[in-house]
């Protein structure tokens, strides 16, 4: 039982790491289209 809930636990944490890992590539991603934008001008 606590080794099926060990590896639940590790699964999820595993899981939401890369979405937050996603999701600060996506505001880097804005970033840098925000800084190719002021470079145009």
């Amino acid at each position: 039982m606590k080794k099926t809930t060990l590896l639940l636990g590790l699964i999820f944490f595993v899981l939401a790491g890369c979405n937050t890992i996603h999701g600060i590539g996506k505001d880097f991603e804005k970033l840098g289209d925000k800084i190719q934008d002021a470079s145009k001008k």
